[in-house]
């Protein structure tokens, strides 16, 4: 049974429709058997630390800070209900009664922090990454190179019972409930869609036959852990992929999961195997809602909308428009733990948006590596990066306003330290007033936001348009010098290497050179993809027009298609490009494990010719000269954009360490290959966390 939140740990109910800037986020939801303070649903990340029982306390960490700030609801990674429906070998399960009691570390920290959790239940199928992979037919997913072995009709009871024992086991743990995973392509998902459901059995075939499986698991769980036990149902509401469900179908599973005695329905978009993109940066917010709105008058239960929803003002939109009953945010309560407490209080200019990078949550995930974020280094490291106030406050500069310099400095002020930033430019933002101009990218304009706030609040004197030699520097009587000065870019040496024809990449974003018709891209790193998405766009980008960006990748969720998809039909590039790299091999490589693939498919639709191996020859009046695979070449180009790499900016480190002074060099002005700001953030905010 759910035990209801003891008087001391219940959070205060507030007249929130007159007191907060978004009555209907703040409306409480009655769920009958307990009332839910809020709309928020944190939604469900693997972080890496349910994997080892030696992380738990951390993980209870990290969920009782989000407690803290406000969330109503939270759901927790995926955990597998058997050994073979881990996600990896030896990866979250719970299965036996004596793993229960590390699960108690977690819910007793959220409880006592006055908030309520769910255990997500997920079985991976055949998208396990170990040899013990099962699935409903012997169809190896697109995506693994495993292919799993077809249940028996006796093995699909045993992994229905495995949910029902989990559910049991996570009722005993303390948890107010579980969401059991039925979307994204796992195990469930694989028995509800023709495409990857071949049986001829009670379990396969029909409709109504390959929904059984997900029905059932519904049924028995609400029945073992009975009727006060919060029971979230995650359907695959526009699977986007060849062959997937259609609308019908979605909306028989909907009625049938809600007649079996779920409690909420939230939205789950895509496959993993999809061929588009669902939550990367490039993805409109809250694109998906409509789907959600679309199930509304088909069922009565509760419905949660998903997907880039990362500020108050989408999640109000959503929800005073009657689109969803809920919002489900992940990785926006990874940026900022207290992001609901903020939204309350009418503070949205404090909150630490999420800019869907995942350059530190997904990427890491898919690496074995535990998740964090990009623009909070401190998500799932809450008990080792902490900010405590400092024992003596210390005179510190910063030289450099760039994400490095800006993390540095922030929290440096923020534990005590009395703090001046320096930087040559007029504006803060070093690189990321680059990256916000790359159409995709526009989510880095909040991140600037974010800290100019955050300098104002921790009191930061700034010297902007200011540039410091050494000596200026040694007059100040500092005890700390930070050096985030950044980066410049590297030149390259080959003939006709200063042809007016060759510029860099720092003149075409900063607007100096506006290149023409035909362009050399010298570079196939982040920034030469980067400028490469530039130059084929013109005017707005489609992210930031929902209608334009579902016809480029072609979504179709009001088509009646299978899986949702229409052709996709991007529009005409503003240039013709190609993309070099010196390097044999694909272009693109070493790009995000979970965004590369977007990048590389977004500039194969607009043409975009990438070459490796490519050796640079020269450039003349006629154009760029190349040899790939003992081929000459002339690309008649009109100009030559060079990102062939960066060289970190420190002249400044030499003169103070002579002079004794303490110097930390951070960012790119430490490491410059490849800028990385996810790198360059958790940098400076560790050296300020240390000072």
């Amino acid at each position: 049974m759910v035990r209801p939140l003891s008087a001391r740990h219940a959070r205060p109910f507030r007249a929130t429709m007159t007191t907060t800037p978004y009555p209907y986020l703040f409306r409480p939801l009655d769920l009958g058997f307990c009332t839910l303070p809020n709309r928020v649903l944190m939604g469900s990340m693997h972080t890496g630390l349910e994997d080892h029982a030696r992380d738990f306390p951390r993980l209870a960490a990290y969920f009782r800070e989000r407690a803290e700030g406000g969330v109503g609801l939270m759901v927790t990674g995926g955990i597998a209900p058997n050994i073979v429906g881990w996600l990896k070998p030896f990866g979250g399960k719970l299965s036996w009664p004596w793993e229960v009691h590390k699960h108690r570390i977690v819910t007793k920290a959220v409880h006592e922090a006055g908030s309520r959790i769910c255990l997500q239940i997920l079985h991976a199928g055949r998208y396990a990454a170990h040899p013990l992979l099962v699935a409903p037919s012997r169809i190896r997913a697109p995506i693994s190179p495993l292919t799993p072995r077809a249940l028996s009709a006796r093995g699909v009871e045993r992994q229905i019972r495995a949910f029902v024992n989990c559910a049991r086991l996570a009722r005993d743990a303390g948890y107010d409930g579980v969401e059991v995973m039925g979307s994204e392509g796992y195990l469930i998902n694989q028995f509800l869609s023709a495409r990857s459901n071949k049986r001829t059995d009670a379990w396969g075939g029909s409709a109504e036959k390959r929904m059984r499986f997900a029905v059932e698991i519904v049924r028995r769980i609400r029945e073992a852990v009975g009727p006060d036990f919060i029971l979230i149902y995650r359907l695959s509401m526009l699977e986007l992929v060849e062959g997937g469900s259609a609308w019908d179908e979605i909306v028989m599973q909907a009625k049938a999961i809600e007649a079996a005695g779920a409690t909420i329905i939230n939205t789950g978009i895509g496959w993993h195997e999809a061929r588009v993109p669902t939550i990367a940066t490039s993805v409109p917010r809250a694109v998906f809602a409509d789907v959600t709105a679309r199930l509304k008058p088909h069922v009565k239960l509760p419905l949660v909308a998903t997907n880039r929803i990362n500020m108050p003002e989408v999640a109000e939109t959503i929800l005073a428009a009657g689109q969803a009953d809920m919002v489900s945010m992940a990785r926006p309560l990874l940026a900022d733990p207290q992001w609901v407490n903020k939204a309350r209080e009418g503070r949205r200019d404090d909150i630490n948006t999420c800019i869907a990078c995942n350059q530190a949550c997904l990427d890491h995930v898919f690496v074995n590596r535990t998740a964090s974020c990009l623009v909070n280094p401190r998500a799932c490291h809450e008990t080792e990066l902490v900010y405590r106030p400092a024992a003596r406050a210390k005179k510190v500069l910063v030289v450099g306003a760039g994400p490095a310099g800006l993390a540095c400095a922030t929290v440096a002020a923020e534990r005590g330290h009395r703090v001046t930033l320096v930087d040559a430019a007029a504006e803060i933002g070093g690189q990321f007033n680059l990256a916000k101009r790359i159409p995709g990218k526009e989510e880095f304009h909040e991140t600037l936001r974010y800290f100019r706030r955050r300098l104002e609040q921790t009191g930061v004197e700034q010297h902007l348009g200011e540039r410091l030699g050494a000596a200026a520097i040694l007059a100040g009587d500092w005890e700390e010098i930070v050096l985030a000065t950044g980066i410049r870019p590297r030149q390259v040496t080959f003939a006709g290497a200063d042809h007016p024809k060759v510029v860099s990449y720092l003149d075409v974003l900063q607007g100096r050179v506006v290149p023409g018709k035909k362009v050399a891209i010298i570079g196939a790193g982040g920034i030469g993809f980067d400028v490469a998405e530039f130059l084929v766009h013109e005017g707005p980008s489609p992210s930031l027009d929902p209608q334009r960006w579902m016809v480029e990748w072609g979504v179709a969720p009001d088509s009646g298609a299978p899986g949702g998809l229409a052709p996709a039909r991007p529009e005409p590039p503003a240039r013709e490009l190609w993309l070099l790299q010196r390097s044999p091999g694909r272009p693109g490589a070493r790009l995000g494990k979970t965004t590369g693939w977007i990048h590389r498919a977004t500039l194969k639709a607009k043409g975009v010719r990438a070459l490796g191996g490519v050796e640079y020859l020269g450039v003349d009046d006629s154009g760029l000269r190349i040899r790939v695979e003992g081929e000459e070449r002339l690309l008649p180009v009109d100009h030559v954009v060079v990102c062939a790499g960066q060289e970190p900016l420190r002249e400044l480190q030499a003169p103070l360490v002579e002079a004794g002074r303490s110097v930390h060099l951070i960012g790119g002005a430490d490491v410059a290959a490849e800028l990385d700001a996810k790198r360059a953030i958790d940098q400076g905010s560790r050296l300020a966390a240390a000072l």
